[in-house]
């Protein structure tokens, strides 16, 4: 097939046709990739952004109370169990580490609240070696379990981990050493008379 325009145009001109069009193409090909790598990054930008606002919006924990068997507890503002560990003494944790990673502390961006059985004057908190803090009740730095699937669990309750026992935590400060496996997120009101400590739990009273 001929092309009798082309064929019509100088060699210059042609030479110049030709560099425009492959500039043109290069400059085409470049918005393309350019978009398509602004689009990409964008998901994965957003995302950073939304973890970090996530990690900067924590505010003070809250404390309230659920009940299971008879049994009045603490628990977190979401529901999720939280736990003493009796080889902890004083204002301080002996948990640290590995055992930080099964048992995560409770902690707080702000002074904690109480709410249901939980007694406000209860509360306190302790700076841990990494700066963070630590909310405790009657003394007791307080922890979750890492094993619980989510609010409503206690699957800690009696453990032994770490050398030591790790029990539910009575709106009184002591240990609850009842057999708890599961119990109600929303809660009690903590109106149920708290157990007794158990002197071979450990607890403090």
């Amino acid at each position: 097939m001929r092309f009798p325009i082309v064929n019509r145009m100088s060699a210059p001109t042609r030479l110049a046709a030709g560099v425009g069009g492959a500039v043109a193409l290069a400059v085409l090909v470049a918005a393309c990739a350019s978009g398509s790598s602004s689009s990409a990054a964008a998901p994965a930008s957003a995302a950073a952004s939304g973890a970090s606002a996530a990690a900067g919006s924590g505010s003070a924990a809250v404390i309230k109370t659920a009940t299971s068997s008879g049994q009045t507890f603490l628990t977190d503002g979401s529901g999720r169990a939280v736990y003493l560990w009796v080889a902890d003494r004083g204002a301080s944790s002996a948990c640290s580490g590995a055992c930080a990673g099964s048992w995560p502390p409770v902690t707080t961006k702000g002074s904690p609240t109480a709410s249901g059985g939980a007694q406000s004057g209860d509360l306190g908190t302790i700076t841990r070696s990494d700066g963070t803090k630590q909310v405790t009740y009657k003394g007791h730095p307080l922890y979750y379990y890492a094993g619980d699937s989510g609010p409503g669990m206690a699957s800690g309750q009696g453990s032994d981990n770490f050398g030591a026992k790790w029990w539910l935590v009575a709106p009184s400060g002591s240990d609850v050493t009842a057999a708890v496996t599961s119990f109600s997120a929303a809660g009690g009101s903590g109106s149920a008379p708290a157990p007794a400590s158990s002197s071979a739990g450990g607890g403090w009273s």
